[in-house]
């Protein structure tokens, strides 16, 4: 797993203590499961665009 999840927050504000990601509305800390759920919402959201595109004439 690359770092490409890990945040600078001193005061855990924004981030797990533990794990050092970003809090999130699952409250995963793991950066693999967090990877795995993220793609599959990011895949399910592309085929309902690719099914039904957003219509974005002026007129």
């Amino acid at each position: 797993m690359s770092n490409s999840y890990k945040y600078i927050d001193p005061d855990y504000t924004y981030t797990d203590p533990n794990s050092g990601l970003l809090r999130n509305l699952q409250d995963i800390t793991d950066p693999d499961v967090l990877l795995f759920v993220e793609s599959g919402v990011v895949t399910k959201r592309l085929q309902q665009l690719h099914e039904k595109p957003i219509n974005l004439s002026l007129g």
